[in-house]
């Protein structure tokens, strides 16, 4: 008898999609990330989508995906707290700090996790390290600070470089650019993200340590994974 194979990439990002409305508090608001995985989410909140009174988004497509499929999107400077914000990783570790802005929404994420009560991290097992780093590290910028950001992370070991899209700067959500830092272990994530974050022309670094995850559902081939951080 053949074994079953493994489960591919994109059913394990709805393993964790589906996994994730257990932590959805009936007659909430959720917070909702960006990312393929996400996207899983989405599909999935739309079955329980009466029970909630709706959701804040962090970029401008999860916000078209949510209103496809009947879900109310609030603006988040209306809303004080947010119950739970469900969003992906590119990196996690074992702590619960995180990568994230493979996307480029990580600004919007990172607002959006701040009004959070508890962040959830859907991701599949391929994404938890013991070190974040090697996943290149986005950083959002304003622009005419782009080569100054570069030498100082040139000077950290890092190298830096401006995302392109169509062969041209990525401009993200909020009109801004992006730098992906390669060559970076980043062993104090809190420490890392305060003083990256003080910079002048950053927007946000992608280090989620200040807004780390409360739980990771991780998938896997024998399933699905639950990391507690809390």
């Amino acid at each position: 008898m053949p074994s079953p194979s493994a489960p591919t990439q994109d059913e394990l990002k709805a393993m964790v999609g589906q996994a994730a409305l257990q932590y959805v508090v009936p007659g909430q608001i959720v917070g909702v990330g960006t990312g393929s995985t996400v996207n899983k989410f989405i599909d999935a909140l739309a079955a329980m989508k009466d029970q909630i009174p709706g959701a804040v988004s962090s970029s401008e497509a999860s916000t078209a995906r949510l209103k496809a499929l009947g879900i109310p999107v609030l603006d988040s400077s209306v809303v004080e707290e947010i119950a739970v914000y469900i969003d992906g990783a590119d990196e996690i570790d074992h702590r619960g700090c995180m990568v994230k802005g493979g996307g480029a929404a990580l600004t919007r994420e990172k607002i959006v996790a701040a009004q959070s009560r508890r962040f959830v991290c859907i991701a599949d097992e391929s994404k938890l390290v013991d070190v974040l780093g090697a996943f290149p590290l986005p950083v959002e910028i304003i622009p005419m600070a782009a080569q100054r950001v570069v030498r100082q992370f040139a000077a950290l070991g890092g190298q830096a470089t401006l995302r392109l899209k169509d062969g041209a700067p990525l401009v993200t959500d909020n009109g801004q650019h992006i730098l992906d830092v390669t060559g970076l272990r980043i062993g104090d994530p809190v420490a890392f993200e305060s003083d990256v974050n003080q910079w002048p022309g950053v927007v946000t670094v992608g280090v989620f340590a200040h807004q780390r995850a409360a739980v990771c559902l991780l998938g896997t081939a024998s399933g699905v994974r639950t990391l507690t951080f809390e």
